[in-house]
């Protein structure tokens, strides 16, 4: 049984429990992050910790007094619960007032609710399907105008991945007036030549904090990167395509709609850029 953290103590998880005022769970008003762990050690941590607090910021939300010790409580859950290669999902909501309201509750009466716990992935980093690679649909962005915020708002990303299931492929790449934004839980990458091709940053996309580093290696890896929109006719015309995020790495796109994606195959580029980010924050992480 795992181990959590549920506003200031360690608990078992069935003991876990926020109250049904929350906050969270009556208005999606929270923020999320989800942090790797390879080798017991936490990949891009800082990335992360930088980009909860724009989040938090952004919603005019308070910071809970916890925020300055998350590292220590991520380290503690990784040794309690034995994590070698996994995640930690981190959940922060304006709290639980004391009865439902649109109105946001007074900071000084409602404190955050802060919520973590880990999900052991052992293979995270061997993942079966960087070696074939992953196909994806496009599908229509629906989700709300500010998706640079990492919200707990995730009904349509969800609603994207079953359609996806539906169609037997493994995930879909949204696309809004006639451009490809981003996967439903990952940014999104073709490659055309020795060119890296992804959106350009903005409140249309979150900013990843994988995409970061991939690109800050692809670049010293002399390798050209092109921040711009792309359309599905580009994609599949692309050599090669891949998406990013914390918990698939460098992952490649074999096809887009039904058609294959250069070869069909994971190409040498997206390959080598899974590879030198691998080692990169392993050398890093904390």
């Amino acid at each position: 049984m795992r181990t959590v953290y549920v506003n200031g103590e360690y608990l078992p998880e069935n003991e876990a429990k926020v109250s049904i005022f929350d906050r969270g769970f009556l208005m999606a008003d929270g923020v999320y992050e989800v942090t790797s762990v390879l080798d017991g050690k936490l990949i891009d941590f800082a990335g992360h910790a930088k980009r909860l607090e724009r989040s938090l910021n952004e919603l005019d939300m308070p910071h809970p007094e916890v925020l300055p010790d998350l590292l220590e409580v991520h380290r503690e859950l990784v040794r309690l619960n034995g994590i070698d290669e996994g995640m930690i999902y981190l959940q922060i909501t304006r709290g639980a007032p004391d009865d439902r309201d649109f109105v946001f509750p007074d900071p000084e009466t409602t404190k955050p609710t802060v919520v973590l716990f880990t999900q052991n992935k052992p293979g995270l980093a061997n993942s079966p399907a960087a070696k074939k690679g992953i196909k994806v649909i496009s599908i229509a962005d629906q989700r709300w105008a500010r998706r640079d915020i990492k919200t707990v708002q995730l009904l349509f990303p969800s609603m994207g991945k079953m359609m996806a299931k539906a169609a037997g492929v493994d995930d879909a790449w949204m696309v809004e007036d006639g451009a490809v934004t981003e996967g439903t839980s990952n940014n999104a990458y073709i490659i055309k030549g020795n060119t890296i091709i992804t959106r350009h940053l903005g409140n249309e996309i979150l900013h990843g904090i994988t995409r970061a580093a991939v690109l800050r290696f692809a670049k010293e890896a002399q390798m050209q990167v092109e921040e711009r929109s792309f359309t599905i006719a580009e994609a599949q015309d692309a050599d090669e395509a891949f998406i990013t995020s914390a918990s698939t790495f460098v992952m490649p796109v074999v096809e887009v709609d039904g058609v294959a994606v250069g070869t069909g195959v994971p190409g040498p580029i997206a390959a080598r850029l899974r590879e030198i980010y691998l080692d990169e924050s392993r050398k890093v992480a904390v």
